[in-house]
């Protein structure tokens, strides 16, 4: 599956942000370096952006940039995880993971009580695909598991969880680098998640609680 692009110019057409100001995003880090796709055209060489997430991200920091500073904005759009520690009522009572994903991880993790930022995340992410309805719980251990057995080597790093299953079989991947992905006819691609825009969406969860 090839992720769209578009183009720098139509990027700043549709967007109405400047030149500067797109270029300032980039040096303050709040949009990621590798974003910034360098390909030959006709015209010679031009950026280009991944699309879908170019334009959520801008949308983003236009949304937030009068209530945080380019600062506090980068810092919560970093794929590096919060210094944060939330007691299981906390987590709770702030809403941030559904109470049905945080009794049964609770339950499987010996009755923990205590999450950290890097215990959440996959509780999130877990949490959003069950909503959805694209897994369910005990195929969601898996995303738990390869969470807890791999991302650790990923961390500080843009990556993607994949989804696949293939005859009643379910397979969950983290991919480094977020490129384009292809799978066989006789698998589907039930999600495919970009895990820094994940961490994004729960550092804000939690600064709003």
């Amino acid at each position: 599956m090839e992720q769209e692009l578009i183009s720098k110019k139509e990027l700043l057409e549709l967007t109405g942000i400047s030149y500067g100001q797109l270029y300032r995003w980039k040096r303050k880090k709040l949009i990621p370096e590798e974003w910034f796709i360098r390909k030959s055209t006709f015209t010679g060489q031009e950026t280009f952006f991944p699309k879908e997430k170019i334009l959520a991200r801008i949308e983003k920091i236009k949304e937030l940039k009068d209530e945080l500073s380019l600062d506090e904005l980068a810092g919560m759009f970093s794929p590096n995880p919060a210094a944060v520690m939330l007691t299981k009522e906390e987590v709770l009572e702030r809403h941030i993971v559904s109470e049905m994903v945080v009794q049964r991880y609770s339950e499987w993790k010996e009755n923990k009580q205590v999450f950290s930022f890097t215990d959440l995340l996959p509780l999130y992410v877990l949490d959003q695909l069950l909503r959805s309805g694209d897994l369910s719980w005990e195929e969601g251990k898996s995303v738990l598991n390869v969470f807890e057995t791999h991302y650790p080597k990923l961390q500080g790093k843009s990556c993607e969880l994949a989804i696949i299953r293939k005859m009643g079989v379910t397979v969950c991947l983290l991919v480094a680098g977020g490129g384009d992905m292809y799978v066989e006819p006789e698998a589907k691609l039930v999600a495919r998640l970009h895990v820094p825009v994940c961490i994004e969406e729960l550092k804000l969860k939690i600064s709003e609680g």
